[in-house]
């Protein structure tokens, strides 16, 4: 979220390589649906790091 806490981690682990697709079921890791609002999100593969922003609107 804005805050800094972690609300979802969709995959963690070794992928083979080519384009993924992720779908977010608004969620967090227990389960429950999360408010709309801004969140951030970051993408990690070997060196290359990167956080965006999204907007989820209900």
């Amino acid at each position: 979220d804005m805050i800094g806490r972690q609300v979802k981690t969709l995959v963690n682990g070794s992928q083979t390589a080519g384009y993924r697709t992720i779908q977010w079921n608004a969620t967090n890791d227990e389960g429950k649906p999360v408010s709309a609002g801004l969140y951030l999100y970051t993408i990690q593969a070997g060196e290359f790091k990167q956080t965006k922003k999204m907007v989820l609107l209900k």
